[in-house]
């Protein structure tokens, strides 16, 4: 297996982001054979479909970078670099843009949704950073990427891209990647509104809990955390009707590896004010080395960035082949 993902950089990472994204990537990383390749990049060119601020986005590519190592990803059984140090990104997108058709962008879910009635105002990045996307995973011949539910149409446009280019020119070049299938990442929600993802964006700082925060300001969030006056269900059915109750079932069943059936079994008739201690004490025990990892990463940053650069050597060299033979089926004299 080659397996290929991305990550936009992005400051200020909360418990969504681990549970739903990283955590899933370290699993994926730890379940590799011998033989196998993750490769995990962040995205600093995708960065530029949206307004950037220079010295923001060199920090976020930074931090973003200490938090996968901080969390579990490991440079020597991984790959991690950032995008812009491997230029086959940008010049397989250029290649791969006189396959990709404009009627296949403008069905793009996510172009829709984001420009919306203002698509001629927008970049021309966002409108094709799929095939960027694309270039991403067939630089480096992926055979599977992990993929959300927004994602899965970008990788169907990666393999028609490739379908189509391997019969443009009559070769048979690029891998058609597959949708990795892991455990299902669990959606986490806002501790002050279960029916809002958690976001960093969101003005409430007690509606998140930062991979940064003190373990007592995340004891204080999660005993101040949104529920309802009646004790846990007996059974996962009932939660159902009851949206911040189940956000909880849910994050200590991503933390502690189990599934929320197996919460409800323990704690089920048992009110909050026993439950949410259990879940502080667990969010603590899972969240704090992270933060302190990250904090000793962050005091270096001159060594993250010598880590994804090793990183980019290595993803140079596997996505060498790909560029270089795509550029021979064109006819491009380089």
């Amino acid at each position: 297996m080659r397996v290929v993902s991305g990550i936009q950089p992005t400051g200020n990472l909360h418990l969504g982001n681990y549970l739903g994204a990283i955590k899933q990537w370290v699993a994926m990383q730890d379940a590799m054979g011998a033989d196998d390749v993750c490769l995990f990049f962040l995205a600093d060119l995708h960065a530029l479909s949206q307004p950037v601020v220079a010295s923001e986005l060199a920090n976020a590519t930074v931090e973003m970078a200490a938090t996968l190592l901080a969390c579990g990803i490991d440079p020597e059984r991984s790959v991690l670099f950032n995008q812009a140090r491997v230029p086959a990104h940008s010049e397989l997108c250029w290649l791969l843009s006189g396959t990709a058709r404009m009627g296949w962008l403008n069905r793009m879910t996510q172009w829709k949704d984001k420009a919306g009635k203002k698509g001629e105002t927008q970049s021309v990045a966002l409108f094709s950073y799929p095939v960027l996307q694309a270039a991403d995973v067939l630089a480096y011949q992926a055979t599977h990427v992990p993929v959300g539910e927004d994602q899965k149409q970008h990788l169907e446009l990666a393999r028609d891209i490739a379908t189509k280019f391997n019969l443009d020119f009559g070769v048979d070049l690029f891998t058609l990647p597959e949708p990795f299938v892991s455990k299902a990442a669990p959606r986490i929600m806002s501790l002050r509104d279960g029916a809002a993802k958690m976001s960093k964006s969101d003005p409430s700082d007690a509606s998140r809990i930062n991979l940064i925060d003190s373990d007592d300001t995340i004891v204080t969030k999660v005993k101040k955390a949104k529920t309802d006056p009646e004790p846990l269900p007996s059974d996962v059915a009932g939660l159902d009707a009851r949206p911040e109750a189940k956000n909880l079932v849910t994050i200590y069943a991503a933390l502690a590896d189990v599934t929320p059936a197996e919460v409800i079994a323990q704690f089920g008739g048992q009110g909050f004010g026993h439950f949410k201690p259990a879940l502080a004490d667990l969010a603590v025990a899972n969240l704090g080395p992270i933060r302190d990892r990250l904090t000793r990463l962050l005091d270096d940053r001159g060594e993250v960035g010598r880590v994804l650069e090793r990183g980019a050597e290595k993803a140079r060299a596997l996505a060498a082949p790909t560029l270089r033979a795509a550029q021979d089926a064109i006819g491009l004299q380089v």
